[in-house]
């Protein structure tokens, strides 16, 4: 697989809470996806920039967001000065078999 972005993070909003997933290159630099570290944070705007905090401790450069509704927007306005934001449509990625949880949405 082609490494096209070193630094990414994937998001899966909810109302009440959201889950993160940041990917960073391994130790040694060669491995093609990174190593993946999970968190979960609220949605109060001391989590939104806890979440801000821990994506630019790792100098993260783009954020992809899975949400429905409108609890994306106070995430996304937080983060767009900063980083490179895409909020995806929740649909298109619903229908891939094996992802039931939102630690694996996050990843996807």
């Amino acid at each position: 697989m082609d490494v096209v972005l070193t630094r990414c993070a994937g998001l899966d909003v909810h109302q009440k809470s959201m889950t993160a997933c940041r990917m960073v290159p391994g130790p040694t630099g060669q491995e093609g996806e990174g190593i993946a570290e999970l968190k979960t944070f609220g949605t109060m705007t001391r989590d939104l920039l806890a979440l801000a905090d821990w994506l630019t401790e790792a100098s993260m450069t783009h954020i992809a967001m899975e949400s429905t509704g409108e609890y994306w927007k106070p995430v996304y306005n937080l983060l767009e000065d900063t980083l490179t934001v895409f909020l995806v449509h929740a649909t298109h990625v619903k229908n891939v078999p094996g992802r039931k949880t939102d630690k694996a949405d996050a990843r996807w």
